[in-house]
């Protein structure tokens, strides 16, 4: 678990302990979010710029968009807590980035703007479908729904143009849950997106890229963040027009 560090108000100098949020990296290592020792400032309004950070993964040097942590004084204010960005990182690399996690090209004109997701805790497998459902509400995506022979296809939500399964078990998806998926989407002509808590097996991520089916993984905090370049452009452009 890391350390916590002292964090002060500079509104009313109220000092608090904050722990830095921990996320697991597509890698699959947990990446603690480096804390700058500037000062923490008030959150006067949101913008989707500042609900994200760059940071790079430690292990495999993977850039990533991740939440921009925030702390709540006693005194009503919320604070933003500084994160050291990755080297040679723009402050508003978001711009052009596009979406947390993104790290493809895109132009600030061609990427979706969106307010700050808000995650649901994940505790049971009920729980990961919900998460899963809210976020792809905020991709763009209307009209989610579970599917009434959800035993027979193994598609966990749907809606206009998408399929999506989620996988809560704590093994690494396999190819024939990817392909399965996709052929989902191939019959009904919706894209088909992926949710995993566990993570992909090498020859998962190898075939879903072939067919570019979107990969995410989900942490318990009910975050999702994209495994392939394929997410990645869904969190940039939004959803496929219909």
């Amino acid at each position: 678990m890391p350390d916590s560090v002292p964090v002060r108000c500079p509104v009313c100098r109220h000092e608090q302990s904050f722990t830095p949020p921990t996320f697991p990296c597509a890698c699959g290592a947990p990446l603690t979010l480096p804390l700058s020792d500037a000062t923490p400032q008030p959150v006067r309004h949101r913008t989707w710029l500042d609900s994200w950070v760059a940071v790079r993964c430690p292990s495999c040097r993977r850039l990533e968009q991740w939440p921009q942590p925030e702390l709540g004084c006693p005194c009503g204010t919320v604070l933003r807590v500084p994160v050291v960005p990755a080297p040679g990182t723009p402050d508003r690399d978001l711009a052009t980035a596009g979406g947390p996690g993104a790290t493809g090209p895109a132009s600030a004109s061609s990427a979706v703007l969106r307010p700050a997701f808000r995650p649901v805790t994940i505790r049971t497998a009920r729980d990961a479908i919900t998460a899963a459902g809210q976020y792809l509400k905020w991709l763009g995506f209307s009209g989610m729904r579970r599917p009434e022979d959800h035993t027979a296809s193994g598609v966990d939500l749907c809606g206009p143009g998408i399929v999506a399964q989620i996988d809560p078990t704590t093994r690494p998806t396999g190819v024939r849950d990817v392909e399965c998926l996709w052929l989902n989407g191939l019959n009904d002509s919706a894209i088909g997106v992926f949710f995993s808590l566990a993570g992909y097996s090498r020859d998962a991520r190898r075939r879903a890229d072939e067919l570019r089916v979107p990969l995410f993984v989900m942490d318990l905090t009910g975050t999702p963040q994209p495994v392939n370049d394929a997410a990645d452009d869904l969190i940039r452009m939004g959803p496929p027009e219909l």
